[in-house]
C-alpha cells in the first residue's frame, strides 16, 4: 500500500481514537508529546491534519499528518510509522455488541479489557508518571492502566458488567450509588496493568501493580490466576531467566540483547513459582540454563535456594546459575544504572551446584568460589569489593539504606588521607540518624574513634596539637551545639587546624601571652534534623537523608523482630564489625590520581556546582583508595582512579547529588512526595491534622514542613479556620521523578562515553 493510499484511507480521527485520544468541543486537547496542562493541540479535520501551539513542544512549527502524529507518538523511524499505520488500519475495534456479547470467552473478554487498558496508557498522567519513576518505558513493554471508568458513561453496559463481576473486574458492593443505581468496586483500580497469558498466547488473567505504592495493597491478581508473565517461553530456549516479579521481567524485557538472546517468566513473588511455571520449563527439551534474578535480599536468596533445589528434581542435570542485582532488586537497579548493566551482571552470573545454599554465595574467593575470604587482603583483592563490602555492613546491623551506608563508610574512612570528608546525617526526630552515624563508627578500629554527645564552646581549643590527627569524631546532635562550638567546628573542617592565643605562666609564675595550635586531620559523622543550615558553612560536607519511608520502616521492624525471636544469630553483627575493622586496618595511605578528572561534569542544574565537583571527585579518590589493592599506581606510588571507580562512586553519591539539585532538603522531599501520592488531584484539600495523624509524625516536625512548603510556594492556603484547622493544596506539583531520570542519564551517558573512548 502506497502512502498516498495510507493517507486517504487512515483518518486523524482514527489514529486519536487508537491511541485512546479524544478533543474537546473545539477539536482540541492536550499535547500528546509533551507535558500540557491547558489543550494547546489542535486538531484540523477538515485537512485531516494536526499543529501544537506550545513553543516547548519536540512538535512545534510542524503541520503533522497522520504518518507524522504516529511517528511522534511512536518515536520511530518514517518506515516504521508507515507500518504501523498499515496496523491501524487493519486494526478491528471490537464495537459495543462485539466487545461485550455474552458469549465471550474468558480469553476474547480479558483480551478485549487489556487491549482497552493498554490504549488507557496514552491519556493516564499518573500512569505516565509512574512508568518514569520505575524506568519502565511502554513503548518498549506491554503494558495497561486501570483508571477505573471502563464501566462508566458511554461504555455502561449490562452484559459488561455482568462479564467482569463474573472474572472478578468489578465487586459488588450490594450498595447503591449517588444517583440511585448499583454502585460497584473496581478491582485494580489506579494500577498498571500486565497480561499473563496461556501457551496460545491468549490472555487468561490480569496483573496489577498499584501506582499509588501502599504498603499493605500493591499487588493484585485476578481471581482463578493462570498463565505466565510474559508468555510461554519459545520451545527452543536454551537459556531462561526466572525473575522474582513482573516488575523486575518487565525491567529486563527493555533490554534487546536479553529479549534477543534469553527466554525469561517472572515468578509472582518468593512463594511464586507455580505448578504452571514448572510444568512450562519442563517442555522446554533444549533448555541448558535456568538463570535466577530474585531481589538481593535475604527472602529472595532463601527463594533462590529453595527453587533451585525443586528445579534440579525436576529437570536433572540443568545448569543453575545466579544474577545478583547490584542494588535492592532487577528494577531498581535499572533506574540507578543504564540497561548495559545487565549485560554485565549475566557475563558476572554465579554457577550454583547441587543441595547449596544461597547464603554461600554471598562472596567470591579466589581459590574456593564457596569460601569467603580467609582474611582481609584476599577480601580486598576481590572483585566488586564495594558490592561485597555492603554485604558485610548490612551483616553489621544497619539495615537498608544501601548506598547511604556505603557512602558514609567511604567518608569516614578518609581520616587516613590528607583531606578528610564530613557527612551531616539528615533526619526528623526518632528517625534512626544517630543509629546509623554509631554503627558506621563502630567499624572503624576504635581507637581511632572519638565520640561526642555535645561539645562546649572552648572545648576543642584544649586538645593537645595531635590529639585529633588522624581520628573519626562522631557528634551525637550537631543541633545542640552553641554557635562558638560551631564555628570551632567549621574552622576545623574547612582548614583543618585551631588557633588560639592564650595565657600561660611561665618557669617564674608570671602570665605570658602564647600561641596554641591543634592540629584537625578527622573526618567527622554528625546527626542533624537541619542540615542545610549547617552545609552551606561547612566545606567537604555531604548531606545524607534518612530513609524515612514506610518500606524502611517495615525492614527496621522485621530485623528487630527477627533479633528478638532468636532468628538472627547474635554473634553475626559482631562478626562483621571484627572483619570490617581488620579491612581498615589493612588500608594503606595513598595519593590518588584521576586521570578522567578533565571528562567528568555535574549537570547545570545542579546548585553549588563547584562545591559538589569538588565532593565528586573527592567520592571518586575514596572509591580508587578503597580498592587500592585493584589498582596500579604511578612511579610516584600515586593510586591511578579507574573508569569502574567513577561508576561506583555515581551510584553511591547519587542521591547527594539530587539532594543539591533539590531545592527541598532529604527530609521534606520524602514528605513531599507522600504528600503528593496522598492528595493526588489540583483541588483536594487537607488539613495539617489528617497528614499529622497518616504519617504519623510529631506536630512540631509537621509545623516545620509545612511552613517551608509555604515558604517555597509548593503549598498554599485553601480556606479554613484556626480554630478549626486550616485547609491546604498543593500548589506547585513538580516532576521529581523525571528530574532524577533526567540527572541519572546525563551522569551514566557521561561514563558510558568514557568507556567507549578506551
Amino acid at each position: 500500500m502506497e502512502i498516498t493510499q495510507i493517507k486517504e484511507q487512515l483518518t486523524i480521527a482514527n489514529v486519536l481514537h487508537y491511541y485512546g485520544l479524544k478533543t474537546d468541543k473545539q477539536s482540541r486537547l492536550n499535547c500528546p508529546f509533551h507535558e500540557d496542562k491547558t489543550p494547546s493541540f489542535q486538531v484540523y479535520y477538515k485537512t485531516q491534519t494536526a499543529y501544537c501551539f506550545s513553543l516547548s513542544c519536540k512538535t512545534h512549527g510542524k503541520s503533522m499528518d497522520v504518518i507524522d502524529f504516529i511517528l511522534y507518538k511512536e518515536n520511530c523511524t518514517k518506515h516504521e510509522a508507515i507500518n504501523k499505520a498499515k496496523e491501524i488500519l487493519n486494526h478491528k475495534e471490537p464495537n459495543k455488541n462485539e466487545r461485550y456479547q455474552q458469549d465471550l470467552s474468558r480469553e476474547q473478554f480479558l483480551g478485549n479489557m487489556y487491549q482497552y487498558f493498554k490504549n488507557a496508557i496514552s491519556n493516564s498522567k499518573p500512569a505516565k508518571e509512574y512508568l518514569q519513576s520505575r524506568s519502565l518505558d511502554n513503548k518498549k513493554i506491554e503494558v495497561g492502566y486501570n483508571g477505573g471508568q471502563f464501566h462508566h458513561g458511554a461504555r455502561k453496559d449490562e452484559t459488561l458488567i455482568n462479564q467482569c463481576l463474573e472474572y472478578g473486574l468489578l465487586i459488588d458492593k450490594n450498595i447503591l450509588g449517588r444517583t440511585g443505581e448499583k454502585a460497584y468496586g473496581v478491582f485494580g483500580k489506579w494500577c498498571i496493568v500486565f497480561a499473563l497469558r496461556n501457551k496460545e498466547n491468549k490472555v487468561v488473567s490480569l496483573y496489577f501493580r498499584s501506582t499509588l505504592n501502599e504498603k499493605e495493597s500493591k499487588h493484585f491478581y485476578l481471581k482463578n490466576r493462570q498463565g505466565l508473565y510474559p508468555n510461554y517461553p519459545n520451545v527452543n530456549t536454551k537459556k531462561l531467566i526466572l525473575t522474582e516479579s513482573i516488575i523486575d521481567g518487565a525491567s529486563l524485557l527493555q533490554v534487546n540483547k536479553i529479549a534477543d538472546n534469553y527466554s525469561l517468566l517472572a515468578c509472582y513473588g518468593t512463594n511464586g513459582l507455580t505448578e504452571e511455571h514448572i510444568k512450562a520449563i519442563k517442555e522446554l527439551k533444549q533448555l541448558e540454563e535456568i538463570i535466577f534474578a530474585f531481589d538481593n535480599d535475604t527472602a529472595g536468596k532463601e527463594a533462590i535456594t529453595k527453587y533451585a533445589n525443586l528445579l534440579l528434581e525436576e529437570v536433572p542435570g540443568i545448569k543453575i546459575s545466579v544474577l545478583e542485582p547490584i542494588n535492592k532488586d532487577i528494577n531498581e537497579t535499572l533506574q540507578l544504572h543504564n540497561e548495559e548493566i545487565f549485560i554485565e551482571l549475566l557475563d558476572q552470573r554465579t554457577e550454583l551446584n547441587p543441595s547449596f545454599s544461597i547464603e554461600d554465595k554471598t562472596t567470591e574467593q579466589p581459590t574456593t568460589e564457596s569460601q569467603k575470604p580467609s582474611n582481609a587482603i584476599d577480601f580486598l583483592k576481590r572483585k566488586h569489593l564495594l558490592k561485597n563490602l555492603n554485604i558485610e555492613i548490612g551483616k553489621a546491623g544497619i539495615v537498608g539504606e544501601e548506598n547511604s551506608r556505603m557512602l558514609l563508610f567511604l567518608i569516614i574512612i578518609s581520616y587516613l588521607n590528607k583531606s578528610p570528608l564530613h557527612a551531616l546525617v539528615q533526619g526528623s526526630s526518632g528517625s534512626g540518624k544517630t543509629h546509623i552515624i554509631s554503627r558506621i563508627a563502630d567499624l572503624m578500629p576504635q581507637e581511632d574513634v572519638l565520640r561526642f554527645t555535645r561539645i562546649t564552646e572552648s572545648s576543642l581549643y584544649n586538645w593537645g596539637e595531635f590529639d585529633l590527627f588522624q581520628k573519626v569524631v562522631i557528634i551525637e546532635d550537631l543541633d545542640g551545639l552553641k554557635e562558638d562550638a560551631l564555628y570551632a567546628l567549621r574552622e576545623f573542617i574547612s582548614n583543618q587546624v585551631l588557633r588560639s592565643s592564650v595565657t600561660i605562666k611561665d618557669k617564674k609564675g608570671n602570665n605570658k601571652s602564647s600561641h596554641k595550635i591543634v592540629k584537625g586531620q578527622f573526618s567527622s559523622l554528625s546527626a542533624t534534623t537541619k542540615g542545610e543550615t549547617y552545609e552551606d558553612n561547612m566545606s567537604r560536607s555531604f548531606l545524607i537523608a534518612v530513609d524515612e519511608s514506610k518500606e524502611q520502616t517495615a525492614r527496621i521492624i522485621e530485623y528487630q523482630n527477627k533479633r528478638n525471636a532468636g532468628e538472627i544469630d547474635l554473634n553475626e553483627p559482631n562478626k562483621a564489625v571484627n572483619f570490617i575493622q581488620s579491612i581498615v586496618r589493612h588500608l594503606k595511605v595513598y595519593e590518588v590520581i584521576n586521570p578522567y578528572a578533565t571528562q567528568l561534569h555535574l549537570p547545570e542544574k545542579v546548585h553549588k556546582i563547584r562545591r559538589l565537583n569538588e565532593m565528586y571527585q573527592a567520592v571518586i579518590k575514596q572509591v580508587t583508595f578503597l580498592n587500592q589493592y585493584q589498582r596500579k599506581l604511578t612511579n610516584n606510588n600515586q593510586l591511578i582512579t579507574e573508569i569502574e571507580d567513577i561508576e561506583q562512586a555515581t551510584e553511591v553519591l547519587f542521591e547527594s547529588i539530587i539532594l543539591k539539585v533539590d531545592e527541598l532538603d532529604g527530609s521534606l522531599r520524602q514528605f513531599f512526595e507522600r504528600l503528593k501520592k496522598h492528595v493526588k488531584t489540583e483541588n483536594e484539600e487537607f488539613l495539617q491534622r489528617e497528614i499529622r495523624q497518616l504519617f504519623n509524625i510529631s506536630k512540631t516536625q509537621l509545623q516545620r514542613f509545612i511552613n517551608t512548603l509555604l515558604e517555597l510556594e509548593y503549598i498554599k492556603q485553601s480556606g479554613g479556620y484556626n480554630n478549626k484547622g486550616i485547609k491546604y493544596k498543593i500548589a506547585y506539583w513538580d516532576n521529581h521523578q523525571k528530574l532524577r531520570a533526567e540527572i541519572k542519564d546525563f551522569l551514566y551517558n557521561q561514563i558510558q562515553e568514557l568507556k567507549n573512548k578506551v
